[in-house]
């Protein structure tokens, strides 16, 4: 192996490989390294319960097909046969009365959903998905794939134009405010809530409103890869190494090494040292990047502290992985069977009281006495995904990482399987089928179990750091990175803790990338996204 590379990068999940394979294509020589013996990150697809049956273990939807730029520079679609299937019925959430209320992409029928509870709501809908589609093609789904603005430039930007204003209004109110504001009915309310806020956002917090925004847009914009989410990960891979990159399974990186103040190449556990030319790259968490990797004794004692301060999400997930006989069946179906066809299912919320008090469950590190979770059945989209006639599952309730003060606390099997079969009970209420006679086989795993896998998702943090109005834009992950770049000369950062966060939109990856090759001066073969390029004429970013 050889011992100099142009850039190397620490971290194979997807920021990681698109910032690799976009310099790989450029012609530079690039190295990733990975802890774990695959690459790919949460880009997982595994048989864990029975054979045949294969589930995404982590990443699952993908929200910002339609824009990120790396499905379309690196041809995916054409070179490595990644394919992404958009369900028509996006969102079902049966309530117990046996009434439906779902989502689709066409908002016609939306409507005609809504109306059965609401026909004030109907329409405030339609509005507010007119608006979003707006809001989220002119500024928010560009401003995805572009370096942060510091705030007062934000500010003065956004109040220059129609939509600026608009947008910043609505971000300095709650989901909750916002949510209300649109709509009456408790049980649209509760799902537009869940919707806005599933992903990382306090309903009662302001400052992050616009997230609430592109979240709420996304919900029918979700899309499985097909063949499980590893196609993504195995495509960006492949355009890593045929591009003239190298990828290195179970590496443990000892630190950066530094030279003058400059980033010049990592030392691996063993001793060995692989030097970097131009570029040190961490798609890593702020913790180990800086504390651990560069070490507090060679940082500014002010950037320092901005680290410590550095804070991990509320709440993580816990996911019941299933393999089943059959397809759910639902009783909502009984009067339209596409409802059986659904994408993501929401049961046991049926108000926002509900939501809210699962939420301060969490923030005593309990499991909630009445769960509510999503579900999602993927082998019906993709059937390659489990045996003819069988059926993939999946159930993803939030949940705290200390449990009971401890995250010792998930990892007694007995407690798993006893969570397990309750949640399936639960489910079966909603689609009676799901028993345990059809039930095969059945993974549990736990916000301790997720940060036991990855290093990065400290305390299960599934975003490498809490959405925070000090931890959002600019400021993500201080604004002394907020730009890729860091205090210590060609040290980068490319990954969830960085501007725009976390979920697999390729945003990190991709700004890093140009931040980089501009840096470097390096031919960029790639071409800025039109709508970046027409929001940039609208005045709207940097």
């Amino acid at each position: 192996m050889s011992t100099k590379y142009d850039v190397i990068v620490a971290g194979a999940g997807p920021n990681g490989l698109t910032t690799a394979a976009y310099l790989a294509k450029a012609g530079l020589k690039v190295l990733v390294l990975e802890r774990r013996l695959e690459a790919g990150g949460g880009l997982a697809s595994e048989f864990i319960t029975v054979p045949g049956f294969l589930h995404n273990t982590h990443a699952i939807y993908h929200l910002m097909v339609d824009f990120a730029p790396p499905i379309r520079d690196l041809e995916l679609e054409k070179l490595y046969d990644v394919r992404f299937i958009r369900p028509s019925l996006q969102f079902v959430m049966p309530l117990r009365d046996g009434r439906c209320l779902c989502l689709y992409t066409d908002v016609d029928k939306t409507c005609r959903s809504i109306a059965q509870l609401s026909e004030r709501d109907a329409s405030a809908y339609r509005e507010l998905h007119y608006k979003l589609d707006w809001y989220m093609k002119e500024l928010l789904g560009p401003a995805t794939y572009a370096p942060p603005i510091p705030a007062l430039e934000h500010a003065a930007k956004m109040e220059a134009t129609d939509i600026g204003r608009e947008v910043m209004s609505l971000t300095e109110r709650s989901p909750l405010e916002i949510v209300k504001q649109f709509f009456e009915n408790e049980h649209v309310r509760a799902l537009m809530l869940y919707l806005a806020c599933h992903w990382g956002i306090d309903h009662d917090a302001g400052g992050l409103g616009y997230m609430a925004l592109i979240y709420l847009n996304r919900s029918t914009h979700y899309t499985l890869c097909a063949g499980g989410s590893h196609m993504l990960s195995q495509a960006l891979i492949k355009a890593v190494v045929e591009n003239g990159g190298t990828i290195l399974g179970s590496q443990r990186i000892r630190r950066i090494v530094l030279s003058d103040n400059r980033a010049a190449g990592i030392q691996l556990e063993d001793g060995g040292i692989i030097e970097a030319d131009k570029a040190v790259v961490s798609s890593l968490d702020p913790h180990q990047t800086f504390l651990r990797l560069v070490g507090e004794s060679n940082l500014d004692a002010e950037f320092a502290e901005k680290i410590r301060l550095w804070q991990w999400e509320k709440w993580s997930l816990m996911t019941i992985h299933l393999a089943l006989e059959e397809p759910p069946r639902f009783q909502a179906a009984g009067s339209d069977p596409e409802i059986d066809k659904g994408l993501v299912y929401l049961v046991g919320y049926e108000t926002t009281d509900d939501l809210i008090a699962h939420w301060e469950e969490i923030g005593r590190g309990k499991i909630s006495a009445n769960p509510g979770f999503s579900c999602c059945f993927p082998s019906i989209h993709d059937p390659k995904q489990a045996p003819r006639g069988k059926c993939t599952g999946l159930i993803s309730e939030m949940a705290p990482y200390r449990l009971d003060g401890s995250p010792e606390s998930w990892l007694k099997l007995k407690f798993k399987e006893e969570i397990a079969w309750n949640r399936v009970g639960i489910l079966s209420q909603y689609a009676p089928n799901i028993s345990a006679h059809n039930v095969k086989g059945i993974y549990v795993s736990t916000p301790a179990d997720i940060a036991n896998k990855f290093a990065d998702m400290v305390e299960g943090s599934i975003k490498q750091g809490a959405y925070l109005p000090l931890q959002m834009g600019f400021l993500r992950p201080n604004e002394d990175c907020s730009r890729y770049r860091t205090p210590i000369r060609d040290l980068y950062l490319c990954g969830s803790s960085c501007y725009p966060g976390g979920l697999v939109t390729f945003g990190p990856g991709y700004n890093a990338a140009n931040a980089i090759a501009e840096d470097l001066k390096v031919n960029k073969w790639w071409h800025e996204p039109h709508f970046v390029t027409e929001a940039r004429k609208r005045g709207l970013l940097d």
